[in-house]
């Protein structure tokens, strides 16, 4: 299977960095711009067979921009949706920062020991998405399969593809509407051939 995973578009809440999470938001102008970018170079480039996105609304009007230009109907991925901030949701990092000075020093410094209060751990992140990748190989084994998911979640998956610990979380960077591209062959060989690639918004 391939899997080309890439993020939404541009959203308010990007700059200055909020914790978004579950909160819905539309794409901005540019990130609609940007979504339709992306839809058109996926179309060139790949003929996908699955196009799946997380629920929420940045995500599915990303997703709807690609189905536009690929021909390939979107569905909705819960296994791929947006970290559960719990209490932390659409709050700056600067607020919790200073909310939260001891809990916040640990999400920069060591992700991997957090739960949000009232909210999901990245283990808990790892487990949901490696259910829906097995799902997806489950059905789509010798296919080009889409996501389109969020930042925190493509590095989660991405770690794994790459067999690296969740400690690296801050090493892999994702921008609005990159590329990633992962093989993963029958026999288990995973290989990431692309990553947080942006050139086609240039």
């Amino acid at each position: 299977m391939q899997l080309v995973l890439t993020r939404h578009g541009e959203v308010e809440g990007i700059d200055p960095p909020r914790f978004r999470g579950r909160a819905e938001l539309p794409l901005t102008n540019l990130g609609r711009r940007q979504a339709q970018a992306l839809g058109r170079s996926l179309a060139r480039e790949f003929h996908p067979r699955e196009l799946a996105a997380s629920p929420m609304q940045r995500c599915r009007d990303t997703a709807d921009e690609i189905a536009r230009a690929t021909g390939v109907t979107a569905r909705v991925e819960p296994g791929i949706n947006d970290f559960d901030y719990g209490t932390w949701q659409w709050k700056t990092h600067d607020e919790i920062e200073r909310k939260f000075p001891r809990e916040f020093a640990l999400w920069m410094s060591a992700p991997q020991w957090l739960r949000f209060p009232g909210g999901e751990s990245l283990e808990t992140v790892a487990l949901r998405t490696a259910d829906a990748l097995r799902e997806a190989l489950d059905h789509h084994a010798d296919d080009t399969v889409v996501w389109v998911a969020h930042e925190g979640v493509n590095r989660v998956i991405l770690l794994r593809a790459l067999d690296l610990p969740l400690s690296a979380y801050w090493r892999i960077g994702q921008d609005p509407c990159c590329i990633n591209v992962i093989e993963i062959r029958s026999d288990g060989d995973v290989r990431v051939k692309r990553m947080n690639d942006t050139a086609h918004l240039r």
